[in-house]
C-alpha cells in the first residue's frame, strides 16, 4: 500500500527569511547610507575649494590693487621731482612770493587725476606756496606727521595718515620728501582716498573689502567707508602679525572695522611701506556653499531612490546587463578590427611609397640594359648560337627585372593608367585560352558571366595581369587539381561597408571575382597577403608581388580589392571596378603592337635627356633606325637646338629635367614656337606634370621606362604617322 504525500508547503522559520533577506536589507541601506556619506564628503571638499577659490581670489586682487597703488605713488614720486625741479636754486622767499609757481602748483592736479594738490613747507613748519590759494597763508604745519617724518628720513617719501585740509576742507593722505640741498624743508602732494576707493569699488562685489594700510598699522584707505571710527589696526590683528613675517600673505579673521568674517589677501606695494589687503567675505561663501549643498541634497536625493530602485531591479536587470555588456565586448572587437585595418593601410601606404621610390631608380638603369641587349640582340643575328643564347638570357632577366619594377610601380599606384570604358564579361571571355594554356589540366576552368552587366572603367591591359596573377595564385593553391571560377555580376557597396573600411567609397561597381578550391589561408598569412615581397611559397618559386600588384591597380583606378579565405576551403578575390557612366565606344583590350619595328625615313628628332647613359641608348638607337637625331641634356639646350634647325620634327623628352624648366614646361614652350611639333614623353616616374590621379593627361604620347629599342621606334614612328599630337 503506497503512502500518500502531503505536498502542501511547510511554513518557514522566521530566522531563515531574515537570512535570506539579509542581503536584501543591506542593499537597501547601502542605497540610503551611501549617498548620505556620499553628501557629506562632497559637501566638506566643497567647502574647501570654495575657500581656496576665494583665497585664490583675493590674491589676485591684492596683487592688481597693490600694482595700482604702485603706479600712483610712481607717478607722484615724479610730481616732487617735478617740483623740486622747479624751486632749485630759488630761496624760501622767492619760494613764497612766486604767484608762477602757485600757477604751477594750481596746474598740477588738472594734469594728474589722483592728485589733489601739492605745496612746499619751510623748515620751520610754514607753509610757503600751495596750489589751493595764493598768496599762501601763513598756516602752521609743524605738528603734522608728514612734515615730521619727511625730515626724519632725508631722501626717502615719506607716507601720511589721513586728514581733513585746513584751506581744501577734503580727505587726503600726502606723499612728502625732504628738499633736495636746501636744508630742512618739505614739499609734498596730496592724495585723495577717494581716487582709490573708486578703483576698488570697480573690483569689489557684494561683502568683499580692500583696505590700504602703513606698517605702523594706519588706514589709509578703505573701501566700504570706515564708520566705526577705527583708523589704526590692532597690533595683534592677523594682518599686523602677517605683514610682520612677509611681504605677503593670507589669513582669515573677523574685521575689526566691520565685524564681518572674511578670507584676505595681503600684498606689499613695491618696496613703500605700505600693504593692501583684500578680504572676500565667509558669508558669501556660505551662500554659495548652501547653494551648492541644495544642488548636492535634490542630486542626492534622486541617487537614494535611483538605488533604491536599481537595488529592488537588480536580479531583474542581471540578465539584461549581461546582454548588454556581451554587445560591448562585440563594439570593442569591432573596433579594434576597424583600428587593425587603418593600420594595415597605412603600412601599405608607406610601404607603397617605398618601394615606387626604389622602382623608379631602376627605370633608367634598366632602360639603359634592356634597350642595349635588344640593340646588341638584333646585331649578332650572324653570330653563334651559343653567343645568341647568352644575349636572350641576359635580355630575358632585364625583362622580369622589368616585370618586377612594374608590379611595384602598380602596388604603389604610381604606375600610369590609360583607363577605358570596358565590357568585364568579353575581357574575361577573351582570356579563356590563355587562361587555359597557364594553368594545369588537372584545373578545371568554369566562367559564370552576368547578364546585363554594366560598363567598367579600367585599364583594360591591367586588369588582364590582375585577372592572371590572380589565376596563377589559384593555381598554386591546388598542387593536386581543382576548379577555378571567374564570376562577374553588378554590385553596391553601402555606407556601412564603406565606412568600416578605408579608402572604400559607397556607390556602384562592378564585381569580377576569382574563386579556387585550393588550401586557402589562415587569418595571418590573410592580413598579410597584400604587402610586397610577403610570399608563402619556398624560396626562388615566387616574388611575393602579385596580389601587391592587383591590389595597387585596384586602389588606383578607384575601385576595391576584397579577399576571403579559409584554410582548407578555398580563397575568393573580389575586384571591384568602378561603373562607367559614360557613352564612349567599349573596348576588350589594348591593340598588340608590331613585331618588327619600323625604319625611320631620315627625319629629324630632338632627344631631351638629363640621364646621360639613357641619352647615349635613344639617340644610337634612333639614329641606327635611319633617323637624324639631335640631342640636349636639359630644357634651355633643347629651346636653342630648336631655334636652330627647323627639321626637327618631333621632340623626345623626358618629363623629369634637372633645373627650372621640366619636360612638360620644355614642350609647352616648343609648341609655342612650333604647333606642327610631335612630342613623346617618357619617365619612370609617374607623379609628375603628365599624369594626375595614376592617369595620363588627354592627348598625351607616353613611352614608360624601361623601353626597349623596339619600343622606342614604334613609338616614334606611330607618332610622326599621326596628323599632329602632344
Amino acid at each position: 500500500m503506497l503512502m500518500k504525500m502531503d505536498t502542501t508547503r511547510l511554513p518557514s522559520s522566521p530566522g531563515r527569511d531574515r537570512r535570506a533577506l539579509l542581503p536584501y536589507m543591506g542593499l537597501i541601506v547601502g542605497s540610503l547610507l551611501l549617498p548620505v556619506l556620499i553628501f557629506t564628503v562632497a559637501a566638506w571638499q566643497n567647502w574647501g575649494q570654495l575657500v581656496t577659490a576665494a583665497e585664490d581670489r583675493a590674491q589676485k586682487r591684492a596683487i592688481l590693487a597693490a600694482e595700482h597703488a604702485l603706479k600712483v605713488f610712481q607717478s607722484n614720486e615724479q610730481v616732487l621731482r617735478r617740483v623740486d625741479d622747479r624751486v632749485r636754486g630759488l630761496d624760501w622767499d622767492a619760494i613764497s612770493s612766486s604767484a608762477e609757481l602757485n600757477a604751477f602748483l594750481t596746474e598740477l592736479p588738472t594734469e594728474v587725476d589722483h592728485l589733489q594738490g601739492a605745496g612746499l613747507i619751510r623748515p620751520d613748519g610754514r607753509l610757503a606756496n600751495v596750489g589751493a590759494a595764493f598768496p599762501t597763508p601763513p598756516t602752521s604745519l609743524a605738528d603734522r606727521d608728514y612734515f615730521l617724518g619727511a625730515r626724519q628720513s632725508p631722501g626717502r617719501t615719506f607716507i601720511s595718515t589721513p586728514v581733513v585740509g585746513r584751506i581744501s576742507g577734503q580727505p587726503f593722505f600726502r606723499l612728502a620728501r625732504q628738499r633736495a640741498g636746501e636744508g630742512e624743508g618739505v614739499i609734498f602732494v596730496s592724495l585723495s582716498p577717494e581716487y582709490f576707493a573708486r578703483f576698488y569699488r570697480s573690483i569689489t562685489g557684494g561683502e568683499d573689502a580692500v583696505t590700504m594700510v602703513r606698517r605702523d598699522g594706519a588706514v589709509l584707505v578703505r573701501e566700504p567707508a570706515i564708520t566705526t571710527g577705527v583708523d589704526v589696526l590692532n597690533p595683534s590683528s592677523g594682518f599686523m602679525r602677517g605683514i610682520a613675517r612677509a611681504e605677503q600673505g593670507t589669513y582669515r579673521l573677523v574685521s575689526q572695522l566691520d565685524g564681518i568674517e572674511r578670507v584676505h589677501a595681503y600684498q606689499r606695494v613695491g618696496t613703500y611701506p605700505v600693504y593692501v589687503s583684500y578680504g572676500y567675505s565667509l558669508r558669501a561663501i556660505g551662500r554659495e556653499w548652501l547653494a551648492n549643498l541644495l544642488t548636492f541634497g535634490i542630486v542626492t536625493g534622486l541617487a537614494s531612490l535611483a538605488l533604491l530602485a536599481l537595488s529592488l531591479l537588480a536580479m531583474r536587470r542581471a540578465r539584461r546587463e549581461q546582454m548588454v555588456f556581451a554587445d560591448f565586448r562585440a563594439e570593442v572587437a569591432r573596433r579594434e578590427e576597424a583600428e587593425a585595418r587603418l593600420r594595415q593601410s597605412q603600412k601599405m601606404e608607406a610601404v607603397g611609397q617605398l618601394t615606387g621610390g626604389v622602382a623608379h631608380d631602376f627605370n633608367n638603369l634598366l632602360t639603359v640594359v634592356t634597350g642595349s641587349l635588344d640593340m646588341l640582340r638584333r646585331r649578332m643575328e650572324e653570330a653563334p648560337a651559343r653567343d645568341l643564347r647568352l644575349v636572350e638570357n641576359a635580355l630575358e632577366g632585364a625583362r622580369r627585372a622589368a616585370t618586377l619594377t612594374h608590379h611595384l610601380l602598380a602596388f604603389s599606384r604610381q604606375q600610369p593608367l590609360d583607363p577605358k570604358p570596358l565590357d568585364p564579361n568579353r575581357l574575361v571571355a577573351g582570356m579563356s585560352e590563355l587562361l587555359r594554356r597557364t594553368l594545369n589540366e588537372a584545373i578545371g576552368i568554369e566562367t559564370v558571366l552576368a547578364g546585363g552587366l554594366w560598363r567598367a572603367h579600367a585599364d583594360p591591359n591591367q586588369l588582364e595581369n590582375a585577372i592572371l596573377n590572380l589565376a596563377v595564385n589559384a593555381r598554386d593553391a591546388m598542387p593536386d587539381g581543382g576548379k577555378l571560377t571567374i564570376e562577374t555580376a553588378n554590385a553596391a557597396l553601402d555606407e556601412t561597408y564603406a565606412g568600416s573600411r578605408t579608402d572604400v567609397r559607397a556607390g556602384q561597381y562592378v564585381l569580377v571575382s576569382v574563386s579556387d578550391t585550393g588550401l586557402g589561408m589562415p587569418r595571418e598569412v590573410l592580413e598579410r597577403v597584400f604587402e610586397p615581397f610577403f610570399t608563402t611559397k619556398p624560396v626562388g618559386k615566387g616574388t611575393g608581388l602579385g596580389l601587391a600588384q592587383v591590389y595597387g591597380f585596384m586602389k588606383q583606378s578607384g575601385g576595391h580589392a576584397a579577399i576571403y579565405s579559409e584554410p582548407g576551403q578555398g580563397t575568393t578575390v573580389k575586384l571591384y571596378l568602378p561603373r562607367y557612366r559614360g557613352a564612349d565606344e567599349v573596348v576588350d583590350r589594348a591593340e598588340p603592337g608590331m613585331e618588327q619595328p619600323p625604319p625611320g625615313s631620315g627625319e629629324t628628332i630632338l632627344v631631351v635627356e638629363d640621364d646621360d647613359m639613357v641619352r647615349r641608348f635613344t639617340v644610337e638607337a634612333l639614329g641606327e633606325a635611319g633617323y637624324r637625331v639631335l640631342e640636349a641634356g636639359d630644357g634651355p639646350a633643347g629651346l636653342r637646338l630648336l631655334d636652330a634647325d627647323p627639321r626637327i620634327a618631333l621632340l623626345f623628352t623626358d618629363v623629369v629635367l634637372a633645373g627650372q624648366l621640366n619636360g612638360r614646361k620644355l614642350a609647352d614652350e616648343a609648341l609655342r614656337r612650333r604647333p606642327d611639333l610631335r612630342v613623346v614623353f617618357t619617365t619612370g616616374y609617374t607623379r609628375n606634370a603628365i599624369i594626375h590621379h595614376g592617369r595620363l593627361d588627354e592627348g598625351v604620347n607616353f613611352l614608360g621606362k624601361p623601353f626597349t629599342s623596339s619600343d622606342l621606334l614604334h613609338k616614334v614612328r606611330t607618332v610622326l604617322g599621326k596628323e599632329g599630337s602632344t
